[in-house]
């Protein structure tokens, strides 16, 4: 069998690999704590369930336009105007399966053979893999813990070359959790106007933030860098609807229709009740919202606390998002373990704990645990990683 060179190139993702070794561990009745995938364990909230059962009541299983149905699009409209301060037009904002989707079409329109993309590191795991099955070229900018690992405007501009057609920013960021300010925000888009160069800003996790801490979309600040940026969010996150499979993006109408027409050739529209659960979830009440990120942020306080109190292990604390990405570059110095693969699946063999090695993230000194799981699981995962890192040291 020939599997063409283009979809051979893409690597799995680890993330989901580590689930499904937990998920099957689970079967076999063996008391797994995962800290594996990146999705709210809160249910969907009920006002937004009962506006997808009242549309399947009433029939609206069928085709919709394959960018989305316009009263979708006109709250994505008002969303970006009251939170983000961005002006969009119905014609400029895309529906997708997904902001995964959104901004895989997002790549696809904007990437030619051998384009270069600019990707800080540690980055979300499809990134990269999305870049190389459109043919771009990733150009991996690595960040550290010293810098909060938030790249520097010098850093931006020493990689950008004649071939560079695109950045990509995530801010909150999964893994690390952190949050770029408005003032590094403002660098940044200085850089890539100055040399012309698009963005897609990946901000699934603007409402997960913590800290009194603001999130800034970077197309807000100023036409100009609007005109090269692709905004990408979705309702997964915020809602805890990550199998609904709704995300969206805003940005120039002749991105966006390129994006549309690539998507009516691919998937066509996204699920049409999903739609209508999408459009209640930006438009209906947000109180639950508040009270899941406060939740998060209890979690998140406790695992962190832990985390840097185990022996060998550092973590900073993340101002959003859902995840500790923590330092585990001492135990793999003290022990017998290579490197972050080696630690994840001797956790999962020998503690029954699942976290995703920092290497699918572009830094293999590092592991990334999810808390977005009850607190109860946080505590005894901890107590099994401190158990096990203690017979490791």
């Amino acid at each position: 069998m020939s599997i063409s060179k283009r979809v051979s190139l893409v690597s799995s993702s680890p993330t989901l690999k580590i689930s499904a070794k937990a998920k099957q561990m689970k079967q076999k009745g063996i008391d797994v704590v995962s800290f594996g995938a990146g999705e709210p364990d809160f249910d969907t909230p009920a006002h937004i369930k009962e506006s997808a059962k009242k549309a399947l009541d009433e029939g609206f299983t069928k085709y919709t336009p394959a960018s989305g149905i316009k009263e979708l699009k006109e709250a994505i409209c008002k969303k970006f105007r009251e939170d983000n301060n961005l002006i969009f037009s119905p014609e400029e904002i895309l529906v997708s399966c997904g902001a995964k989707h959104s901004i895989f079409n997002a790549i696809f329109a904007l990437c030619d053979e051998g384009d270069e993309v600019v990707l800080p590191s540690p980055y979300w795991v499809s990134f990269p893999e999305m870049i190389k099955v459109a043919g771009g070229k990733p150009v991996i900018l690595k960040t550290t813990q010293e810098d909060s690992f938030r790249i520097k405007p010098e850093q931006l501009q020493k990689a950008i070359t004649p071939r560079t057609k695109l950045f990509i920013l995530n801010s909150p960021c999964n893994p690390t959790g952190m949050v770029y300010t408005k003032d590094e925000l403002q660098l940044l888009s200085n850089v890539l106007i100055a040399s012309n160069v698009y963005c897609i800003s990946d901000e699934i996790y603007e409402k997960i933030i913590y800290d009194g801490e603001e999130h800034v979309s970077i197309a807000s600040l100023g036409e100009r860098i609007k005109e090269l940026t692709v905004v990408v969010n979705g309702v997964s996150k915020s809602y805890s609807m990550t199998g609904w499979r709704i995300g969206y993006a805003g940005g120039p109408e002749e991105i966006i229709s390129a994006m549309s027409n690539l998507q009516s050739h691919s998937t066509s529209n996204p699920v049409s009740f999903a739609q209508t659960a999408a459009l209640e979830a930006l438009s209906g009440p947000q109180d639950q919202v508040m009270e899941m990120v406060d939740e998060f942020r209890r979690r998140r306080d406790y695992i962190i606390d832990r985390l840097n109190e185990t022996p060998g292990i550092s973590c900073l604390k993340p101002k959003g998002a859902f995840y500790a990405f923590a330092n585990v570059s001492e135990i793999l110095k003290k022990g017998a373990l290579k490197d972050s693969v080696s630690l994840a699946e001797k956790l999962l063999a020998e503690a029954n704990v699942a976290v995703v090695p920092g290497s699918a993230f572009g830094d293999d000194r590092y592991i990334r645990l999810s808390y977005a799981t009850s607190l109860e699981n946080i505590k005894e995962g901890m107590e099994r990683i401190k158990g096990f890192i203690e017979k490791v040291l």
